[in-house]
């Protein structure tokens, strides 16, 4: 039963449109699919790393050590911004070479795998939503093969996520609406990125 409310809560925690979602969609919008799948591959690989944090108990560290959580949300709020900014460079230089909007661009497979671990581990706060996912549905005394267990639930529904969006988005019929909306979209994604950044570092906690 504790699985089944991983798997709920945790999916609805991948739905939900972050950064993490946006650098994929950008991904399978501008690049081959397998670049976007190595983006995704770098965010699962992020979600393990998270999950793995929040059962060893990273909250109570964060606790111990506020200045811990402090340098890791400043960096990860610099980081999206950054992001952001490149987004909105990328759109002005493709407003200066129009006829070059309906080719896919030549993304590394190891950078997009970078990118999407980078954006994932950029926001602390995924560790205390992790925290508080284990707190909830794992309460002290769990056995050990239960952390285990729920781990590989979180990263199993961030798989079957990701693959069902990248199959959605590189559909031919999704991905020429995108041409025609391009400019609009990528404003509007860098514009996520930025505001995500910026909430990130203002935030009280």
């Amino acid at each position: 039963m504790f699985l089944l409310s991983v798997a709920m809560i945790w999916g609805v925690a991948c739905i939900t449109p972050g950064p993490n979602t946006l650098l994929v969609i950008r991904y399978c919008l501008t690049a081959p699919r397998k670049v976007a799948i190595s983006a995704v591959m770098g965010t699962i690989t992020g979600t393990l790393c998270w999950g793995i944090a929040g059962w060893l108990g990273i909250n109570a560290l964060f606790q111990a050590a506020p200045f811990a959580y402090l340098a890791l949300k400043i960096a990860g709020g610099l980081y999206l911004i950054w992001l952001g900014i490149r987004v909105f460079v990328d759109v002005r230089k493709a407003r200066r070479a129009p006829e070059a909007i309906s080719e896919k661009a030549d993304f590394s497979l190891k950078t997009a795998y970078r990118m999407g671990l980078a954006t994932n581990l950029a926001n602390p706060k995924s560790a205390l939503f992790v925290a508080s996912l284990f707190a909830v549905t794992m309460p002290a005394g769990t056995p050990f093969l239960y952390g285990v267990a729920a781990i590989g639930v979180m990263v199993t529904v961030s798989a079957l996520y990701y693959s069902c969006l990248v199959a959605l988005i590189t559909h031919p019929r999704v991905a020429a609406a995108y041409l025609k909306a391009k400019r609009k979209i990528d404003l509007g994604v860098a514009t996520v990125f930025v505001g995500f950044g910026t909430k990130l570092l203002l935030s009280q906690r």
